[in-house]
């Protein structure tokens, strides 16, 4: 027993309180039967010492697993009686520090460990987890010690961070507030209106800074709740919705991001283009059919034509022959009729030559700039052409691809490469984009003016100089080009120019907040199930 009990004391610190008595296995699990040292302990409610024993009474407490399996704690209490006549408690229970608390049947240990289970896993994972460790436990009981964990303390807050996110998206949303000098997130309101920010800041004074986006609930609740703190109109915030503004004027422009046709082109271009279809038009047109392919056709008509008429001598009719080699009637009539293979072989091979007296009257259309298939086919069968539309395709098909890559100029870039164009750093733009960008802006006015405005904002957002002064003469040389989308933008400004002026000249930024925002999507996917917000809320606060 001696050796049982130091074995427990080394890897169950936990129990160095207690005086084993017997730990005994149980093969699916292990008991430890222990009872208290008997020292005087104090009352729950008064505090005063007592050490006059009531009663005693056992209690059995689930431990941390070992080796898979789970361990029992049978404990022997005392029930003690107050010696304070004054205190309203009779007896109570000795309390035994750092193993358990009150009505509880688990160790702190092992309740802490099914709590960062359930915030790490939710209740279906982490039970199932736990159950190959040894600890046999339902996911509604990890879902409910999640719930009956303690909000964190919120202590005070200086810098405060504001941010939505969805509950049901399109439905219902939330707002989550971040302490940006820790980077925390300290609580969660179960809606986005000014009112709900407005009472939280005036049960938590001493905010001076607010960062948040740019919504105009936000706005009217921060100045409602901390009329004296400093907002921030997030630059990410900004930057996002003057991209927005250039791809509207992009969409505007989008006339100017094709090329200009060929006909106004250089008389150089031109010729270029014309060379290069003389070019696919001088080689000798190819014929229909390759030799391989005569071969094959030959051969196939011989076998076709002996086997139908060995078929036809047997007194076979059509319908009969035409399911017995899978072929149409219409085709075995053909074979059957022909007097000898010589005239069905000089039908097979002798389409492409039925062409060659007219193929200097096509190539010469084409050149004209007649390549409607169709059209040259009625034309050339009113000179006695006897073959198919077909043939006539498909000696055309070279031609018209040859011609199609002459005069197809270069693809017009999509709005959104544009706008990835203008709206990037230079640096981060390859050489093929900054020339086709400079092309642009040298075809496009409005384009032009556009890239210039995005830069010089640009430049003060990242370098913080954008002051009220220096905000407003940009506003005035945008309000002066046929921006309209842009003229949206800095109506935008103007409405909120305080909190504009101190995002782009003050340190401050709603990286953190975003960052949560995008751990809040993360955890309400994963684990948020079909609970309500208050699981979430928890999950949260004390999830970190």
């Amino acid at each position: 027993m001696a050796g049982d009990a130091c074995y427990l004391r080394m890897f169950f610190p936990h129990l160095a309180e207690l005086l084993v008595e017997e730990v005994t296995d149980h093969g699916d699990y292990v008991l430890v039967t222990a009872h208290t040292s008997g020292e005087p302990a104090p009352c729950r409610a008064c505090g005063t010492i007592s050490s006059r024993v009531h009663g005693r009474y056992r209690r059995l407490l689930h431990d941390l697993p070992a080796a898979g399996r789970p361990v029992l704690i049978a404990l022997t209490m005392r029930r003690l009686t107050c010696q304070n006549p004054a205190c309203p408690v009779r007896t109570f229970a000795e309390p035994v520090p750092g193993l358990t608390q009150r009505y509880a049947r688990r160790t702190n240990l092992l309740r802490r460990l099914l709590e960062l289970m359930a915030l790490a896993l939710a209740g279906r994972a982490a039970s199932r987890l736990l159950e190959r460790l040894g600890v046999r436990v339902g996911r509604d009981t990890l879902i409910g010690l999640v719930r009956a964990l303690p909000d964190p303390e919120i202590g005070q807050v200086t810098v405060l961070g504001v941010d939505d996110f969805a509950k049901k998206r399109g439905h219902s949303y939330a707002t989550v507030l971040i302490n940006m000098d820790t980077h925390q997130p300290i609580d969660v309101l179960d809606d986005r209106t000014a009112d709900a920010l407005e009472q939280w800041l005036r049960d938590h004074p001493g905010v001076q800074v607010i960062c948040r986006d740019r919504a105009g609930a936000y706005a009217a609740g921060a100045k409602a709740g901390a009329p004296e703190a400093i907002q921030i109109a997030d630059r990410f915030h900004l930057w996002q919705n003057l991209c927005d503004m250039v791809e509207k004027t992009v969409i505007a422009c989008r006339a100017d991001l094709r090329q200009p046709h060929p006909d106004d082109a250089e008389p150089a271009q031109e010729n270029s283009g014309d060379q290069q279809l003389d070019n696919a038009l001088t080689p000798e047109p190819m014929p229909d059919q390759t030799p391989a392919t005569e071969c094959r056709l030959i051969v196939r008509t011989r076998e076709r034509y002996a086997a139908v008429q060995e078929l036809a001598a047997k007194g076979w009719t059509i319908s009969a022959i035409a399911r017995k080699l899978r072929l149409d009637r219409h085709t075995i009539r053909k074979f059957a009729r022909a007097e000898s293979v010589e005239d069905l072989l000089t039908k097979a091979t002798g389409r492409s030559d039925l062409l060659t007296p007219y193929q200097p009257y096509l190539l010469e259309r084409f050149r004209g700039g007649c390549t409607d298939a169709a059209r040259l086919t009625q034309e050339i069968r009113a000179q006695g052409y006897r073959g198919s539309p077909q043939t006539v395709r498909k000696y055309l098909h070279p031609f018209r691809s040859a011609a199609t890559a002459a005069h197809t100029p270069s693809s017009a870039p999509t709005v959104r490469e544009v706008t990835r164009w203008i709206t990037s750093h230079p640096e981060h733009l390859t050489t093929d984009d900054q020339t086709r960008l400079a092309d642009l802006r040298s075809r496009s006015p409005r384009l032009d003016a556009t890239a210039s405005h995005v830069t010089t904002f640009a430049t003060m957002m990242t370098t913080l100089t954008g002051t009220k002064e220096s905000l407003h003469a940009w506003m005035a040389a945008v309000d002066a080009d046929d921006l309209p989308a842009l003229h949206s933008f800095t109506h935008g400004l103007r409405r909120d120019l305080d909190a504009v002026v101190n995002g782009l000249t003050l340190p401050y930024s709603s990286g953190a907040v975003e960052g949560n925002v995008t751990r809040v999507k993360n955890l309400k996917r994963s684990r948020y199930g079909r609970a309500n917000l208050d699981l979430l809320r928890k999950i949260i606060l004390c999830a970190h």
